[in-house]
């Protein structure tokens, strides 16, 4: 009987330590997310406007990934995302895990990890940087202090590109609300433009909140 008990408990603490180990990563979410009132009175006051031109685009007019304090944007946002993550004397991660709110995922090596630019460098073009000086859209491009930059997977962000929410949306549906509330504060933060198919789309992902 004892040693019946033992392997029962055994058994179950194994399960345990699976499921735990199975469970997504915390995500660290970035700073500055509204709530959702806040969110939809930024929406209505974000200029709506069509999208412009791409002439003149290049994704170089945005310095990013620039580096303070020894670690690049993207390693910062690595760390900052990340669960138990360790990282060299060149702030490179070695070690952690990611995981991506877009698709629900964990993702256990940063070289599977992207760093989104919520509101993609081609979208803010379209969308009044084009008229912005480097120093500005560098800024933007490297933004800690708003929800404009992520850690997700590298299949999720690359499957977004530069695509609005009226074209694209994570397909987490339970994401949509918190996607939509840093999406609205960052064009709201930057004075971009908006069309009108992305505001239809950002109203009904604020819905969901």
């Amino acid at each position: 009987m004892r040693r019946s008990a033992a392997t029962f408990f055994g058994t179950v603490l194994a399960l345990l330590l699976t499921a735990t180990l199975l469970a997504p990563a915390a995500s660290a979410a970035p700073p500055g997310i509204p709530d959702a009132a806040t969110a939809r009175a930024e929406l209505a006051a974000l200029t709506v406007a069509p999208p412009g031109s791409m002439a003149g685009y290049s994704r170089r007019l945005f310095p990013h990934w620039t580096s303070r304090d020894g670690c690049s944007t993207r390693e910062e946002v690595l760390k900052r995302d990340g669960e138990g993550v360790t990282v060299d004397a060149d702030c490179r991660p070695v070690s952690g895990t990611w995981y991506s709110p877009y698709d629900d995922v964990t993702v256990p090596a940063s070289s599977r990890v992207d760093i989104d630019h919520v509101v993609p460098l081609a979208e803010a073009w379209r969308s009044g940087a084009d008229t912005w000086t480097t120093d500005r859209r560098e800024a933007f491009a490297n933004d800690l202090g708003r929800p404009q930059l992520i850690a997700a997977s590298a299949a999720s962000n690359r499957s977004k590109g530069d695509q609005d929410p009226a074209e694209w949306q994570p397909r987490a549906a339970a994401y949509h609300c918190t996607y939509g509330k840093m999406w609205v504060r960052a064009k709201y933060h930057w004075q971009l433009t908006i069309d009108d198919a992305e505001r239809t789309a950002l109203r009904e992902m604020l819905s969901t909140c």
